[in-house]
């Protein structure tokens, strides 16, 4: 009786230990977030009025876009350092198209997108037909992307933006700002894609293993050249959104954005090595060093130390998926 009751309680400490461990894994990052925003509501009773939530979410809005499509291409084990770049190219140059070309805002906005996508498809196509690791290929294109800017702005800055053009980013759906909207959107609509459709799971098939995806029929470059394409095309948008904000642009717009972004989807869970995560956890990551900067703000620490707690959690996030692989 008591080995019956010796090996019950094995078992139930067993099951304890499987759950618990994948209760953390799934749910950390939740429970960590809304611990974080606990301590600093608690200190500063500020953070949790409406006024501030939103500014919160209209600050990270348009590093949330970005991260979207960096969830793709990292999902499929690759990395994109050219976001930062190409946002602040797009921005310019919708900016330019308005200023110097007297573009309509709509045609200005149009114009960038498909230039955009452009160079997405040019890392792709390098990336996987001519062997080369994304990592090299999108710092190649990172800095490209912003030489080009700055031979556009010739280092100045372009205003005298129609208001009409501040709609995008500055513009309100009745208590909802439009880039809250618009990052909702891209949130949803890289959640069906992710998990209902074939293109999501041709992603999750190569990140967790390519050349096991590539004997089973699936076109592996082609979704990689894809993942690019997407990536590089909301990095421009999202830049188009900021320069619509602030209803101008400059050549270091966007400068350092590729790391928020690369860390919004590390430490929303997904995997550096690829095959695992999603756009929900990426939500998560975006909104906890969206509250992470706000809070800091909020308390008095110097950018400095923030800037040293950011790369901190960046790296925290990457040896804790590397132990999760192990």
């Amino acid at each position: 009786m008591a080995s019956t009751n010796d090996s019950l309680g094995k078992q139930v400490r067993l099951l304890a230990k499987r759950y618990g461990s994948r209760a953390v894994r799934e749910y950390g990052i939740i429970l960590v977030f809304i611990a974080v925003c606990a301590i600093i509501a608690g200190i500063k009773p500020v953070f949790l009025s409406v006024t501030n939530i939103f500014n919160v979410i209209r600050q990270v809005s348009m590093i949330g876009i970005m991260a979207v499509g960096m969830t793709f291409v990292i999902l499929s084990a690759d990395i994109d350092l050219s976001v930062g770049s190409i946002a602040a190219f797009c921005g310019a140059l919708t900016a330019g198209l308005m200023a110097r070309n007297g573009i309509p805002p709509v045609a200005a906005i149009l114009i960038p997108i498909p230039i955009a996508a452009m160079m997405g498809l040019a890392m792709g196509f390098v990336i996987t037909k001519g062997r080369v690791h994304s990592f090299v290929v999108s710092l190649g294109m990172m800095s490209i992307g912003r030489g080009l800017t700055l031979t556009y702005t010739q280092g100045l800055s372009i205003g005298n933006l129609p208001r009409s053009f501040g709609v995008l980013g500055g513009g309100m759906v009745g208590p909802i700002p439009v880039p809250v909207i618009i990052f909702a959107l891209s949130i949803i609509i890289g959640y069906v894609v992710l998990t209902r459709t074939p293109y999501g799971r041709a992603v999750y098939a190569i990140g967790g293993n390519r050349e096991a995806a590539r004997l089973s029929g699936i076109r592996v470059d082609r979704y990689r050249i894809k993942n690019f394409v997407l990536c590089s095309t909301l990095a421009g948008f999202a830049g188009i959104i900021l320069a619509s904000r602030v209803r101008s642009a400059w050549a270091l717009a966007a400068q350092g954005w590729e790391l928020d972004v690369i860390a919004s989807v590390i430490i929303g869970g997904t995997s550096l090595f690829g095959g695992r995560g999603g756009v929900i956890g990426t939500l998560i990551g975006a909104l906890f060093l969206g509250v992470l900067r706000n809070g800091a703000n909020l308390l008095g620490v110097s950018p400095f130390y923030q800037q040293i707690l950011m790369g901190s959690l960046i790296v925290a996030a990457v040896v804790l998926d590397r132990l999760r692989q192990r």
